[in-house]
């Protein structure tokens, strides 16, 4: 488990939100899955809620303030000392700015990219609110991971812009690399293996941990979910791919304990 009050370490992955269409309907439903404690946002915050496990925040849960019919989807965001100036490093790697740095109250000042492969992510400058306060813990986010097509040009991208150091772990036709900030693993990036469909676009993906995976990707079905991809294990646990009930897509997974994979103290 690790617990956070401090802003997280540059190029962290920090905070994920979910944004969706429909609200009440998303709260009664990860309130069922995680047994998070989540009260609706006030009109002072446009309805965006904030989503606590243990008394601690493990999450947002955003209305749609982009274009009507915007797809249901989770946003990874990584941390950022200065926004502005990894805004300006996104776009000199090739990048684009969908939302340029702006300040959400005192909580914290964010923005929303898209790198070269296609994938959107968020930047998050921590103020009063410094992202997630808890990780690696059942409910809570324990792993981000960015996949593509063209591997090699997403590492370039991405250490351009947060300077990231690359522990490679690739085997075979298998490639992958942890993204790594202090000298530890904070999150992956990896090619879509042979057999992914043509059309699956670049990502940054969530997951949390769970006690009991194919217990949770059943609990997903009941509650309206549904199966992405089958639960497999993998060399750090087992994972489902699941969408919620309305669409959005996330991972679950139950990992060693202790977790073998932490984000930084």
């Amino acid at each position: 488990m690790v617990t956070r009050d401090t802003p997280w370490l540059a190029g962290t992955p920090c905070w994920a939100d979910v944004t969706v269409g429909d609200v009440p309907k998303a709260i009664a439903f990860y309130q069922a899955l995680f047994g998070w404690d989540i009260e609706s946002g006030g009109p002072e915050t446009g309805g965006y809620s904030i989503c606590h496990k243990n008394g601690r925040i493990v999450a947002g849960l955003s209305p749609n303030f982009g274009p009507p019919g915007a797809l249901p989807t989770w946003t990874t965001y990584l941390a950022a000392d200065d926004a502005d100036a990894v805004a300006a490093a996104i776009k000199a790697a090739g990048g684009q700015l969908l939302v340029e740095p702006a300040d959400v109250t005192d909580s914290g000042r964010m923005a929303l990219a898209v790198d070269t492969a296609g994938a959107i992510f968020g930047l998050w400058q921590g103020g009063t609110a410094t992202g997630i306060g808890l990780a690696n813990e059942t409910g809570s986010l324990t792993w981000n991971e960015h996949l593509s097509r063209d591997y090699d040009a997403s590492k370039a991208f991405y250490r351009a812009v947060f300077g990231y150091d690359y522990q490679d772990v690739s085997e075979g036709a298998f490639r992958y690399a942890m993204l790594m900030v202090d000298g530890r693993e904070v999150g992956g990036i990896g090619q879509y293996p042979d057999g992914t469909p043509e059309g699956a676009p670049a990502v940054w993906s969530a997951y949390f941990a769970v006690d009991d995976t194919d217990a949770a990707v059943a609990t997903v079905g009941e509650l309206g979910g549904s199966i992405v991809d089958p639960v497999h294990d993998s060399p750090y646990g087992r994972i489902g791919v699941v969408a919620d009930n309305q669409g959005a897509v996330f991972s679950v997974i139950t990992t060693p304990t202790p977790p073998d994979l932490q984000l930084p103290q």
